[in-house]
């Protein structure tokens, strides 16, 4: 059985210990993890730190070649990444899953490598001329979640690297595999140090932004585990970008065309297997278009094959691990026995952290499957009768990543749009991210951007430099 490994300093690390990683759709063993101990994280971050002064010295268009030269080992590697998260996530590798995970991979490393951020002059007379330049933070620590292992840890690593920074990254205690082999491969065209991981859990998490040698952190996860990345970044006064996930509510507006927007509705919520931060997570729709939601959604569940993600044919696979497949599965039951109208679809296979598509009517805001984030594939669609009603619902709670409005017209949700509490309002589209488009959650969603130009922004300081003539 193979045991993958950490990169520390550019070469594989002996694990200190490991732990068996499983197939979330068969149980088939996917080969052993390592886990790191405290040393292997004080000797990941200061092979950073010793790396970083010189990738700092690099020039921008030397950091920027490099990271194309990253893009392409990531595209000719791509067909064996996605069969690894296929393996490992569960997500299939067809539709928008794994291999359209890869192309996300190549394409966040593409635009940050081929975007310019000079300095800036933000004042100039006579006597004086002031110039505003971005220099790097230092070593980044970049905790990336389970749901993308690849892509959102790739959403943290480049920006990072291109504006000189070095970056220690733990993926995921669930998935890790995938990562490391990615890392391992990317690694091939950067300094030693410039990018090293750690592997294991919460403890393992702690340590390293705990650390007195970071600089910079970003997270995605759990708003809990949010909480105390804060708590640990008080001690180095370390600056912080936080993706919480969310509980993203949905606005169908009166009258709208539903058969034209099903498709779209249907893949903004079961996305991933609803294990997606800015999927749908709450439908709200008017009472006179309520039939008409239910049935075309169940037209296209009914029509998505579930299974192993290796089947080609298979758009949607399992959870991806048994803590989460018991939270949505409780959520189902609490609102079967609350009386809601749940219509369950797709032949589930017998093993594996399989579940039905789920639509759950008949329910109200203040029910648990609405309350809480599922993250997973079971959908509320509540009814309405008064728009301004479901603009209050939406906003009710602390969650505010995205949302979306959906009409015929889209100048008539444009109006509402800013009303809407979250970091992004799609409209006539849900979780439509774009390299160069920031991204960011609102309230307890987080805080701090992603992406384009404000997310280079977001990992490095300002520097004035003032000069009297």
């Amino acid at each position: 059985m193979q045991t993958y490994r950490n990169t520390v300093n550019g070469t594989l690390a002996e694990p200190a210990s490991s732990y068996e990683i499983l197939n979330p759709a068969n149980g088939q063993s996917l080969g052993m993890a390592p886990e790191s101990d405290e040393q292997e994280v004080d000797r990941a971050v200061q092979s950073a730190a010793l790396a970083q002064k010189s990738w700092a010295k690099h020039s921008d268009q030397a950091r920027r070649d490099i990271i194309h030269k990253v893009a392409q080992i990531l595209e000719e590697n791509s067909g064996y990444l996605a069969e690894l998260i296929t393996r490992e996530q569960g997500k299939p590798l067809s539709g928008p899953g794994s291999r359209f995970e890869m192309q996300a991979c190549v394409g966040w490393t593409q635009v940050p490598a081929s975007l310019e951020l000079p300095p800036e002059v933000v004042y100039e007379d006579d006597e004086r001329k002031d110039t505003l330049h971005r220099v790097p933070l230092g070593v980044v620590a970049a905790i990336a979640p389970w749901n993308w292992p690849l892509m959102i840890a790739i959403w943290q690593i480049i920006p990072a690297i291109r504006m000189g920074n070095t970056v220690v990254l733990k993926p995921s205690e669930y998935t890790p595999i995938a990562t490391l082999e990615m890392v391992r491969l990317i690694n091939q065209a950067l300094p030693a140090g410039v990018l090293n991981t750690v592997t294991g859990g919460g403890n393992i998490g702690s340590k390293l932004t705990h650390h007195p040698d970071i600089n910079k952190i970003m997270f995605t996860g759990s708003e809990a585990t949010g909480r105390r990345i804060i708590e640990a970044s008080a001690r180095n006064l370390s600056p912080i970008t936080l993706e919480l996930g969310g509980n993203d509510a949905a606005i169908v507006m009166p009258g709208t065309n539903i058969k034209a927007i099903a498709t779209d509705l249907f893949w903004g919520a079961f996305l991933n297997m609803g294990q997606t931060c800015a999927c749908i997570k709450r439908l709200y729709v008017h009472e006179d278009d309520y039939d008409a939601v239910m049935t075309e959604l169940s037209t296209i569940a009914s029509q998505t094959k579930i299974g192993n993600g290796m089947d080609e044919s298979v758009l949607i696979g399992p959870l991806q691990n048994k803590m989460q497949f018991k939270k949505v599965r409780e959520l189902v039951s609490d609102a079967k026995t609350s009386g809601c109208d749940i219509r369950e679809f797709g032949e589930v296979p017998e093993q594996g952290y399989f579940m039905p598509l789920t639509l759950v009517g008949d329910i109200k805001d203040g029910q648990r499957l609405v309350d809480e984030e599922q993250f997973g594939p079971a959908l509320p669609i509540i009814r309405y009768r008064d728009l301004e009603d479901a603009i209050e619902s939406a906003n009710r709670l602390e969650a505010g990543l995205g949302a979306s409005l959906w009409a015929d017209k889209p100048a008539d949700a444009s109006e509402l749009a800013i009303r809407m509490e979250a970091g992004t309002v799609w409209i006539n589209q849900h979780g439509a991210i774009h390299p160069m488009v920031p991204f960011g959650g609102n309230k307890a969603s987080g805080y701090g951007v992603e992406f384009g130009i404000e997310g280079l922004k977001a990992v490095t300081q300002s520097r004035v430099i003032s000069i009297k003539k």
